[in-house]
């Protein structure tokens, strides 16, 4: 398998190869039907003053002749007779084509450049060929010969020639240098991204990238870092879900499997074997309970229309609740100031019935006898803002960042005794986070913990 590095490479070289060559045939191209023309027309101009000069000059015609050569110009001169005569350097190949000295001869014009043969990977105007000539005929000595002349590109742009092979050939060398420079500053932070790829896949999470560049890539750096940590995180979070639920379910199958057992025994006095049967009972509703939490969790974390909303009358429910939780207000001694406009909510019911059970219920748990519990309810901006506030203990600072975690019990002596789960808020917050609002928790040790729930809404004055 080719590595990333040596794609590019040879993409990158592919690139320039093709480039250099599409540019060459444009260029040929270019010449073909644009200049070609004009250098028929220029070289015919300068010819036919050749002509003139040496008619009117026949003396002078072989100085002159020799003269014009010096400056970069080949030339042949023939007649009828076969006497012929080469200036400057000679052609690279003398094929004039049958009949053109004929008809130069004949006072004809012979458009060699002009007509010259069109190839791909060839500019006509540096092939130095006698066909590749401007012919006219001339009178020297009172004889008629054909005079064929083109440039010397040798003579004329040898030089020059170096000179831009150098220019490309150096331009390719150091653009393939660069290239390769490129290349591999693109693909080493790929290639690092490559192995921390390898050590998430087998668990190992302590990986660091160069996040310092203002890329894409050290975009994708910082990104891939985020991820790693939050798969980091995700991972020890369902390690602790897994050793919490085991832990959850033990407890009370402990129970059942120890007091069954004990309920084998025929001589158990009846008190004690309604005992057993009741503590039974109890730790069978508590994985009842705990079985539908972790249900009502996976419903909000995998299903996207868990919701099955309507609107209904937020002040009827409250009162419900309060309602259902009368006896054991009436147990504590404890005292309830109830404030809630008269407000209609959209959403599920069923779900945010839940959310109150909840936040009331712990208030009552952690409110001492003959403490208070305040819940008000307001809508503003179309936004439901629900308070449930209590004089109880109160959360340490400390705590509060974890007390929507899954598991997570502030008291874990006084959650052991009142059966809880450490579920409750983590069940509320996903509830509430569903119905896209927001549960805030306020709470200071000694003087009471306050939940503040917002909610969208479609509220009544």
């Amino acid at each position: 398998m080719r590595s990333l590095y040596v794609r590019m490479s040879i993409v990158f070289c592919s690139v320039i190869v093709i480039s250099s060559v599409l540019g060459f045939l444009v260029s040929n191209l270019y010449y073909q039907a644009k200049i070609k023309p004009q250098n028929d027309a220029k070289l015919t101009k300068m010819a036919i003053g050749l002509q003139q000069f040496i008619q009117d000059h026949p003396d002078a015609a072989e100085e002159y002749l020799l003269s014009t050569a010096s400056l970069g110009y080949k030339m042949y001169l023939s007649n009828d007779n076969g006497d012929e005569q080469f200036y400057g350097l000679p052609f690279r190949k003398n094929d004039l084509q049958e009949g053109a000295l004929q008809k130069v001869l004949a006072g004809g014009i012979y458009h060699g450049v002009g007509n010259f043969p069109s190839s791909a990977f060839i500019t006509g105007f540096f092939d130095n060929q006698l066909s590749n000539s401007i012919g006219v005929p001339v009178q020297i000595t009172g004889q008629t010969y054909a005079l064929f002349m083109r440039p010397d590109a040798e003579v004329q742009f040898g030089e020059l020639r170096i000179f831009f092979a150098v220019l490309i050939g150096v331009i390719i060398l150091f653009s393939l240098w660069f290239m390769l420079i490129t290349v591999f500053h693109v693909v080493k932070p790929i290639t690092r991204l490559t192995e921390a790829t390898l050590k998430i896949s087998k668990g190992r999470y302590d990986i660091k990238l160069y996040t310092a560049r203002r890329d894409e890539i050290g975009q994708l750096a910082s990104h891939f870092m985020t991820m790693s940590r939050e798969l980091e995180r995700t991972n020890r979070a369902r390690q602790e879900f897994v050793a919490n639920v085991s832990h959850e379910i033990e407890s009370p199958l402990t129970s059942i499997q120890g007091f069954a057992h004990a309920l084998k025994d025929g001589a158990l006095p009846e008190p004690q074997r309604l005992e057993y049967l009741s503590i039974i009972d109890e730790e069978s509703r508590r994985l009842s309970v705990l079985s539908k939490q972790l249900l009502t969790l996976s419903s909000l974390d995998y299903e996207e229309h868990a919701l099955q909303k309507r609107s209904f009358d937020l002040r009827a429910q409250l009162r419900q609740v309060m309602q259902i939780m009368e006896w054991h207000l009436t147990e504590k001694e404890l005292a309830v100031r109830l404030h809630v406009a008269e407000i209609t909510l959209e959403g599920d019911p069923n779900l945010l019935y839940q959310v109150w059970m909840n936040l009331v219920s712990n208030a009552v748990k952690y409110t001492p006898a003959g403490g208070t519990i305040s819940i008000a309810a307001r809508a503003d901006d179309h936004t439901c803002i629900v308070t449930v506030a209590d004089n109880g203990g109160g959360i340490p600072a400390e705590q509060l960042p974890m007390i929507f975690d899954r598991f997570y019990k502030v008291d874990q002596a006084r959650t052991r005794d009142s059966n809880s789960s450490g579920l409750g808020l983590a069940i509320a917050q996903k509830i509430i986070q569903a119905h896209n609002g927001t549960i805030e928790v306020a709470s200071t040790v000694g003087e009471g913990t306050t939940f503040t729930v917002s909610l969208p809404s479609h509220y009544i004055d």
